[in-house]
């Protein structure tokens, strides 16, 4: 899921789709491709990726971002792309694949999950909300797209589990909206506001050993049934970094943290 300027939606690549329209495709061990997606890849990772993969491989968010992650800042963006580190071999393929497939196919990242849909998302001035935009755009190696198989994107979403995936990349993309404009001042994007905010959204462990273990709480109120949750709940704790950093970075009224006086 990404924000896409309404004007520039002709240029994306890929067969456009309403939620009404079909689609073809079904990717098995048996067609000769199978698996050649999954290498030399710029796979971006949404936070609520790293909160499953983490969990899935027992490590901590600080682990799998030394190990597995690349950080990537790009000239006139203010917050750094974060994508999946591939592997070293020749073929540069995922770390995660193995002779039989993906070995974390459970807790695999939301843009593998959707493939080959790619979802969007656009701001309706007008409408005051965001909508959806979907496209069909496999690679041209890719057999599955001739297999007969037929899906809606609603449907191919609920097939792949990636309802929850939906819902959180979306929040996330509301965040990064706001990330259009320059926060950090003279600073910049290596200043300790962007570590804060990265930290926040996707070093969550290290987000609740800040929260709970330096200054944070005697300077800001949690509501108490949300720091109970966040104890323990990964997603409650994403849930509220993106909050705070809404609150820290702009100044967005929040419903949960306040202030102390």
């Amino acid at each position: 899921m990404r924000y896409i300027d309404i004007d520039n939606i002709n240029f994306i690549p890929g067969r456009r789709l309403e939620r009404s329209d079909t689609f073809s495709f079904h990717c098995h061990k048996d067609i000769a491709c199978f698996n050649k997606c999954c290498r030399n890849l710029n796979l971006f990772l949404y936070p609520y990726d790293i909160v499953r993969l983490k969990k899935c491989l027992n490590i901590t968010s600080d682990e799998f971002i030394d190990k597995f992650v690349d950080v990537v800042s790009r000239e006139q963006h203010f917050f750094p792309v974060v994508l999946l580190k591939m592997s070293d071999k020749k073929e540069a393929e995922c770390n995660f694949l193995s002779e039989s497939g993906c070995s974390v196919y459970l807790d695999r990242p939301y843009v593998c999950r959707m493939f080959p849909i790619v979802q969007g998302t656009f701001y309706d001035a007008q409408a005051g909300i965001d909508k959806s935009l979907y496209f069909f755009n496999p690679p041209p190696f890719c057999l599955g797209k001739s297999e007969i198989k037929e899906w809606t994107p609603d449907l191919w979403i609920k097939d792949q589990d990636a309802d929850f995936y939906t819902k959180m990349a979306g929040e996330f993309e509301e965040l990064q909206r706001l990330f259009q404009s320059d926060p950090w001042g003279a600073e910049g994007i290596g200043g300790q506001k962007a570590k804060m905010a990265f930290m926040a959204s996707y070093n969550i462990d290290k987000f609740r050993d800040f929260l709970f273990n330096s200054s944070f709480l005697k300077r800001y109120k949690i509501k108490s049934d949300v720091l109970k949750k966040i104890k323990t709940d990964d997603v409650s704790l994403l849930k509220l970094g993106f909050e705070w950093i809404k609150y820290y970075l702009w100044s967005i009224k929040s419903l949960n943290i306040k202030m102390r006086s």
